[in-house]
C-alpha cells in the first residue's frame, strides 16, 4: 500500500473553483490593502494633529471613517453583497478606536 502524505490533497476530492471567484477574492484583497492603508494612517495620525489644531485632527478622523466605509462597501459590492451589512462596522473600526484619543 503506498504511503499517503498528510500534506497532499487527493485530486479526486478537490472542488473546481471558478475563475470569477478567484478574481473577486484577488480584487477584494487588493482593495482592502489600497483602502485600508490610508484608513489606518489617517486614524493613527488624527490624534497627533488634533493636539496642534483640533479642526484638522477631526477632519482627518472623519476622512478615515469615510475611506474605511468606502473600502468596506467596495469589497461588499465586489462580492455582490448588500451594501447595508453589519460588515460596515469593520470599515469604521479604526475611526472608532482613534475617537478615544481625538476627543
Amino acid at each position: 500500500m503506498p504511503e499517503r502524505r498528510w500534506y497532499r490533497s487527493d485530486p479526486s476530492r478537490r472542488r473546481p473553483v471558478k475563475i470569477e471567484t478567484v478574481q473577486r477574492w484577488v480584487f477584494a484583497v487588493i482593495l482592502i490593502h489600497i483602502g485600508g492603508s490610508p484608513t489606518l494612517a489617517l486614524a493613527a495620525y488624527s490624534p497627533h494633529l488634533e493636539n496642534t489644531k483640533h479642526s484638522s485632527g477631526v477632519g482627518l478622523w472623519v476622512m478615515s471613517g469615510v475611506v474605511g466605509l468606502a473600502t468596506t462597501a467596495g469589497v461588499l459590492l465586489v462580492h455582490q453583497r448588500s451594501v447595508l451589512s453589519p460588515w460596515l462596522l469593520a470599515g469604521i473600526t479604526p475611526m472608532a478606536i482613534s475617537a478615544f484619543y481625538v476627543f
